[in-house]
């Protein structure tokens, strides 16, 4: 139900023809439920709507004007130099509209820098563009941008539930376009999850991971600005809806790429977010990700009714939903946990291995990838790239490193995610306390050993670029001495092509669900 309180036609014919810089014919105009955005040459101007609906107010003059202000303050951090300011339209005596003058003010305007269409993270999914360094640097991106923002003390449990109990209502309208059955299953085993991660939820809020976060972290929501993944464009009108526990926040990127079939782009990002994140927190949960990860598509699919019910391609628009809102289903479905270790020495292609099997493992989006070459790096605080001296590898070192993988390996098997241990694994005790936390965790477990000759071992690392790993030729060579004793683990040949390679190691995998993404 919408109401309109002004007419904005004034305001709209300008805007098309006027930016800052005086007469500038538009090159395009966005326009939303909400808002309206006229794309100049250099510039973007944007005005909210004067309506109103159950859930938002943009009807008068004065509520716009604190809706774009609002807007601001949410987004100019995030992104420095993409948001400017907010301007009045004002009418002069002889009825001259000017942005930024002196005269009456007839409406308010966001003014922002423009940026290219294509630098949205939504045109490069559809490119094919979002690989594994892009999908990296947006999971650290996300983790920065939730590290920068404030704590709200809200109940993450309550929230959640709020969420849900608004579905069910608008749902309760949409079973001619989604079907009684598959909403009640949907309902069903959401309500059935919250009481059972509810525990979780309730320690999140205590820990303070309730925040004020964007909201709305969809890719259409997300750009390349200065070479960096930037969210844009947070959720405003309603500081309730944009308060949530920040994996909650996260879980709708993941959705979203996961529905653009980047089911590997999304565990990518995931792996880089807890990395990032440097909190062992969000590794205990986890076990809410599948129901926020459920309730996210759930979202999407009531607002494809919506949008359905008010424009055209309605039957395309109803399709997806439900296509949709059994993906929302198979979120929730249990999923046993399952433990993977992979070794072998320098340049066998542990971590090549890891990231093609890990968005196949588990619940969504796949497997934990903890990576002994990341974790080193962690513990001395340094970047990923930059080369630790030799000490940094020294056999107690390394036991700390390893004890700190392996407890992380806990604490993600617990809360049901399956983990990929990746590191050289080189004695049978290593081996055998990374079977031990499978068994601790009442979890499956499988052993992957990599063999490589020497000769395209050092071809590799010689060959390697920019990475984690500090393996040079001479540390290759090297580690052919090492005393490996008795391998018990599924012994792989690691010369083999990558697909062969891969299609050897998933079968010994377990079997995934084919209902889950």
């Amino acid at each position: 139900m919408t109401a309109t309180q002004t007419n904005q036609s004034d305001a709209v014919a300008f805007l098309k023809t006027h930016a800052s810089c005086g007469a500038s014919d538009v090159d395009d105009v966005i326009q939303t439920h909400g808002a309206l955005v006229f794309l100049h040459k250099v510039e973007a101007l944007k005005i909210k709507r004067a309506v109103k609906y159950d859930y938002l107010d943009f009807s008068t003059l004065e509520l716009r004007k604190e809706m774009l202000h609002r807007e601001l303050d949410l987004n100019a951090d995030a992104a420095p130099g993409l948001y400017r300011d907010v301007v009045p339209l004002t009418r002069d005596a002889d009825g001259t509209l000017a942005l930024n003058g002196d005269g009456a003010v007839v409406e308010w305007v966001l003014r922002m820098t423009r940026f290219p269409e294509e630098a949205e993270l939504s045109s490069l999914a559809a490119r094919g563009l979002i690989d594994t360094p892009l999908a990296n640097d947006l999971g650290q991106s996300i983790a920065q941008y939730h590290q920068n923002i404030k704590t709200r003390h809200e109940n993450a449990r309550v929230l959640i539930e709020e969420i849900i109990d608004e579905l069910a209502r608008e749902m309760g309208g949409m079973h001619s376009q989604l079907g009684h059955a598959l909403i009640d299953a949907f309902l069903t085993a959401s309500r059935t999850e919250l009481a059972r991660v509810a525990h979780v939820l309730e320690n999140r809020t205590q820990a303070g991971w309730v925040r004020r976060c964007h909201g709305d972290l969809h890719l259409r929501n997300i750009v390349m600005w200065k070479g960096v993944p930037t969210p844009f464009d947070a959720l405003e009108f309603d500081e309730r809806l944009g308060t949530c526990d920040v994996l909650y926040d996260l879980a709708f990127l993941l959705m979203d790429l996961s529905l653009q079939g980047l089911n590997a782009a999304a565990n990518m990002v995931l792996n880089a977010y807890l990395f990032h994140s440097r909190t062992d927190d969000h590794y205990t949960g986890l076990t809410a990700l599948s129901l926020f990860s459920a309730v996210r598509a759930g979202i999407r699919a009531m607002v494809d009714v919506q949008t359905a019910n008010v424009s055209t391609g309605a039957p395309e628009l109803i399709a997806d939903a439900k296509a949709v809102l059994r993906q929302a289903v198979a979120f929730l479905e249990p999923c046993a946990p399952h433990l993977v270790a992979i070794g072998g020495l320098s340049g066998s292609g542990k971590t090549t291995v890891a990231r093609k099997i890990a968005p196949h493992i588990g619940a969504f989006p796949g497997a934990v990838h903890l990576r002994s070459d990341l974790e080193r790096k962690a513990y001395y605080q340094v970047s990923p790239l930059e080369k630790l001296p030799a000490a940094a590898y020294q056999p107690e070192v390394s036991d700390k490193i390893y004890r700190i993988m392996r407890a992380k390996a806990r604490l993600a098997l617990v809360s049901g995610q399956a983990v990929i241990l990746d590191a050289v694994h080189a004695t049978p005790d290593e081996r055998a306390l990374a079977a031990q936390i499978a068994q601790d965790a009442g979890c499956d477990f499988t052993g992957i050993w990599l063999d490589a000759p020497t000769s395209l071992r050092v071809d590799r690392v010689d060959h390697r670029g920019a990475d984690a790993s500090d393996a040079d030729v001479q540390i290759a060579q090297r580690q052919d001495s090492l005393q490996t004793g008795e391998i018990d683990w599924h012994r792989v040949d690691a010369g083999q092509d990558l697909a062969t390679l891969v299609a050897q190691v998933n079968a010994y995998l377990p079997k995934r669900n084919p209902k889950r993404p």
